[in-house]
């Protein structure tokens, strides 16, 4: 990096926030924008790879999270009995964690964001870009709040229904539904569950993730061909349902104590890999705006948050018209395996594929996801 650069990130979410710190820490002037006005975050538990570690301690919140979240190591498949069937080691990638473990999203979230506020960007909440006029060698940006400004680079991080996509490549490929649905829920931490534990069964699939000492979050993938909604007062009689078909004692009882007070929540799972280039001339899209993946390999958070660690380093050893390329040459190829691989699992927990090309995809994934980035 040979000068400061005034850079604009749009969304607020666990990879804007990323970019926002690295960034600013660099020294960048970096304005950050975020639609919502409560800069609020969504959902129950997350579960997290062993490579997060890493990026948390890039990021300066490796410490904080030991203190709310979880760290484990491997993952159990069980049976109907709870019997342990087979063991998946996931490696450790940090000294001072596990190869996996979990945290809320909200809690995640609030660590990022107070990390944010604690460095010089400058947060814009409640607001969001109307137009950006995108040249060789600078945007100018309007704002829905009547502001504009002159960037040196502007960086979409606004998600899988990223406007920020839409404005720069009209003709990207929309997100696909992949004929599964995920259902979350919040439990105290099970005392016999050593580590992250899932169940097969037939059209389903159950998980328990440890978020923190005292609590886990189940997750249940549902096959559902069509992407129909489902009314949220339904939500915890029918994960209720849906553990009861399990023969698990575990998922059962974890069934019946479910109550309004669970944080059910229920979600359609979506993909959408971006071809290359993944940026015009001075805006560039990072995390779920050009790689929406399943949860299928805890990857997703991971991935995009890696993205805003690789543009950094990339802008710190070279200017803007160098460092776009290069940061697209390092992530393409990882972020297309855990969007494919994602998406193999989601057609073989469909019935394309045997239990043991689950497995062993999955293990390939974990060691190509240990490799540095």
């Amino acid at each position: 990096m040979t000068d400061t650069k005034r850079i604009l990130i749009i969304g607020g979410g666990f990879s804007g926030m990323s970019a926002a710190i690295l960034l600013a820490d660099a020294g960048h002037a970096v304005d950050l924008v975020e639609i919502d006005k409560d800069w609020r975050s969504y959902g129950a538990g997350i579960s997290l790879n062993g490579g997060m570690f890493r990026v948390f301690d890039e990021l300066g919140i490796l410490d904080a999270f030991l203190k709310v979240g979880a760290t484990v190591g491997g993952l159990e498949i069980r049976g109907p009995a709870d019997q342990v069937l087979a063991y998946l080691p996931t490696p450790s990638l940090h000294p001072k964690a596990q190869g996996n473990g979990g945290i809320m999203r909200p809690v995640l979230a609030r660590l990022l964001a107070d990390r944010v506020r604690a460095g010089r960007t400058n947060v814009r909440l409640g607001v969001t870009f109307t137009t950006i006029d995108n040249g060789p060698t600078g945007a100018h940006v309007t704002f829905t709040d009547g502001t504009e400004g002159d960037y040196d680079l502007v960086i979409g991080a606004d998600g899988l229904s990223s406007a920020t996509r839409r404005a720069l490549f009209p003709d990207a490929p929309k997100p696909r539904y992949v004929g599964q649905a995920v259902w979350r829920a919040v439990l105290p931490r099970p005392a016999h569950l050593p580590t992250v534990a899932m169940w097969m069964g037939p059209a389903l699939k159950a998980g328990i993730t440890p978020v923190s000492d005292t609590h886990a979050y189940i997750f249940l993938t549902e096959d559902r061909p069509t992407n129909d909604h489902v009314p949220p007062e339904t939500h915890v009689a029918t994960l209720k349902d849906l553990l009861s078909r399990f023969a698990s004692p575990t998922l059962r009882q974890i069934g019946e104590e479910l109550s309004a007070d669970s944080q059910v929540v229920y979600r359609p799972l979506d993909q959408m890999l971006l071809p290359r280039p993944w940026f015009q001339n001075r805006v560039v899209l990072i995390g779920d705006a050009v790689h929406a993946t399943t949860p299928h390999m805890a990857a997703g958070a991971m991935i995009g948050m890696e993205d805003a660690l690789v543009l950094a380093d990339e802008l710190n050893r070279a200017e803007i018209d160098a460092a776009l390329p290069a940061f697209q040459d390092r992530r393409f190829e990882r972020c297309r395996m855990v969007v494919e691989n994602s998406g193999r699992l989601a057609e073989i927990e469909q019935g394309h594929g045997t239990h043991e090309e689950h497995q062993r995809l999955m293990g390939q994934t974990l060691g190509a996801l240990a490799q540095p980035i």
